[in-house]
C-alpha cells in the first residue's frame, strides 16, 4: 500500500490556484525529491500532506488516513523538518527532550542522546543559543528518535554549510532511512540530493508535470554534447531543450535513438538540474 496517495489535489487562494490537479504517489522505502520553482506549489503539497490546510478537492491519503481530520493520529506516525527554527528557543536541550518523552510515545530518548553526542549539541545548553546547523542536529536527533513511517524534509539544510549538509543528509540515509519507511524531500539544492533519490516529481503550476524513478530517467532521457557544426541537423531530430555551454551546445531529447544520436557527439543522462530546465522551460 502507498504511504503517500494523492490524486487530483486542488486548492486556491483567491484567484490563484496552488495546486491544480496534483498528483503524488510514495510507496515504502522511496526517497522521493519533489522539485519546482519558487511558487509551484510544493509547500502547499506539503502542507496538505501534513494535514495542515483544508483542500479544495481531490483525494488525499496518508498512512491510510485522511490528513486534515486525522492529523493527531497521522503525526504520531510521521516526522517534519522544515526549513526554518520551530523549536522552542526559550528550552534546554534536555528539558525539551523531556517534555518529548511526556507527550509522545514512540519516541526513544536514548537513541535521541545517541545521536547529539556525535554532534557539539550539548544537553545543558538552551535552544536559543545553538547555531543554525545545531538547531538542525538537534532537530534530527529527535527525528531519529521517534519510530515515524514518513519523514517530510521542506528544504532543511537551507543556510548550512556544505559540512553540515553533507552530514545531514549522511545521518538521514544510516540512521533514519529503511525499507518500510519514505522520505519526501524539497530543496533547491538538486545536486546534492540527486545521488540519493529514488524517484523525482516537478512540480510546476500546481501540477505535477513528471513524475518518474531515477531508473527510468535514465531509460527515457538523454543529454547529447556536439559542436556548432551539427546543431541544425540535430534540432532536426526534435530535442526538447538546447543551452549552450563551454563545451559546445548540449540538446535534451526524451526517448530518442540514442544510435543515430551518438553520430553527432557524446550521449550521457542529464543531471536533474539539466532535466529540470528543459522540462519545465518545455511547460512555459
Amino acid at each position: 500500500m502507498s504511504l503517500i496517495s494523492a490524486q487530483n489535489l486542488r486548492k486556491s487562494y483567491g484567484d490563484t490556484a496552488a495546486l491544480n490537479g496534483f498528483d503524488l504517489n510514495v510507496e515504502p522505502g522511496r526517497i522521493v525529491g519533489l522539485i519546482g520553482p519558487n511558487g509551484s506549489g510544493k509547500t502547499t503539497a506539503l502542507k496538505s500532506i501534513l494535514g495542515l490546510l483544508h483542500l479544495d478537492g481531490g483525494e488525499l491519503n496518508v498512512l491510510g488516513l485522511d490528513p486534515y481530520k486525522q492529523r493527531k493520529e497521522l503525526m504520531t506516525r510521521t516526522a517534519y523538518i522544515a526549513d526554518v527554527g520551530i523549536l522552542p528557543r526559550w528550552m534546554r536541550v534536555d528539558h525539551l527532550l523531556d517534555f518529548i518523552e511526556g507527550v509522545h510515545a514512540s519516541f526513544d530518548r536514548a537513541i535521541a542522546e545517541a545521536a547529539l553526542e556525535k554532534t557539539d549539541v550539548k544537553l545543558n545548553k538552551k535552544i536559543h543559543v545553538l547555531s543554525k546547523g545545531m538547531n538542525v542536529q538537534l532537530h534530527l536527533a529527535i527525528t531519529l528518535a521517534i519510530d515515524a513511517k514518513i519523514l517530510v524534509l521542506d528544504e532543511p539544510t537551507l543556510g548550512l554549510d556544505i559540512l553540515y549538509r553533507q552530514r545531514f543528509y549522511d545521518s538521514v540515509l544510516n540512521d533514519y532511512y529503511q525499507d518500510n519507511r519514505s522520505i519526501l524531500i524539497t530543496t533547491h539544492e538538486v545536486r546534492e540530493i540527486e545521488h540519493i533519490l529514488t524517484d523525482v516529481v516537478f512540480i510546476h503550476r500546481g501540477k505535477a508535470c513528471l513524475s518518474l524513478t531515477m531508473d527510468d530517467l535514465a531509460k527515457q532521457f538523454c543529454k547529447l554534447t556536439s559542436g556548432q557544426e551539427s546543431a541544425q541537423k540535430i534540432r532536426e531530430l526534435k530535442p526538447i531543450a538546447e543551452r549552450k555551454t563551454l563545451q559546445g551546445s548540449e540538446f535534451i531529447f526524451r526517448e530518442a535513438n540514442t544510435e543515430e544520436l551518438a553520430r553527432y557527439g557524446e550521449i550521457a543522462t542529464p543531471n536533474l538540474v539539466d532535466l529540470f530546465i528543459a522540462v519545465i522551460g518545455e511547460q512555459q
